[in-house]
């Protein structure tokens, strides 16, 4: 009898190891599973309509008024998101945009913009900081900035955008397609990347 005990206890002990080793597996295979569901970043996909205003009021819309050349769009919903924003603008203006000495073996024909995005209750904030944009930001910038303001949802998800405290920026083709995605405050490796994305 004691024998028996021991080998049904043996067997329990076996069978428990086999169950959490099977358990492992398929707690492995669910996880996978829901990072194939969220997917990485859009690349290859048309980047979705969005109507904007610039700082003169006018409406352009994304993609459609930027296709026939690249675009580079820098996307924040929220203020810490926007801080980081203004880290991208003047290296991105210089670089793709100005005409510099430095760059002046480089020719760049794209379009350049700036998107605040004003989101659940900040839309209210929208007309004052598109007001005080105006007047503080230098004239050769203004044309590249564009502010959005109405539902974050279907950019947030279909974008995934999903950490508000930092910016994305889309690097799309001349028919509105994402070539290239990256996200957080301006570094020369990013601006790399996406200068080799406009080749």
């Amino acid at each position: 009898m004691a024998f028996n005990i021991k080998q049904v206890a043996g067997n329990l002990i076996i069978f428990g190891s086999s169950t959490i080793y099977k358990m492992k597996i398929i707690l492995f295979a669910l996880f996978a599973f829901a990072v194939a569901l969220a997917g990485g970043p859009p690349v290859g996909e048309n980047f979705p309509a969005m109507r904007t205003e610039n700082l003169d009021h006018k409406s352009v819309s994304i993609p459609n008024d930027s296709k026939g050349k690249p675009a580079i769009l820098v996307l924040a919903y929220s203020q810490q998101a926007e801080k980081d924003l203004l880290t991208w603008m003047e290296p991105a203006y210089d670089r793709f945009i100005a005409k510099t000495e430095l760059m002046a073996d480089i020719q760049y024909d794209i379009n350049l913009y700036f998107i605040p995005m004003f989101t659940g209750s900040r839309q209210g904030l929208a007309a004052g900081v598109q007001k005080q944009m105006k007047k503080d930001v230098q004239d050769d910038i203004q044309p590249h900035i564009l502010i959005y303001k109405g539902e974050i949802e279907p950019y947030k998800s279909g974008l995934k955008m999903e950490d508000g405290g930092k910016p994305y920026i889309f690097v799309l083709d001349s028919s509105g397609k994402i070539v290239y995605v990256t996200s957080g405050a301006y570094t020369e490796a990013k601006m790399d990347e996406i200068d080799d994305k406009l080749d």
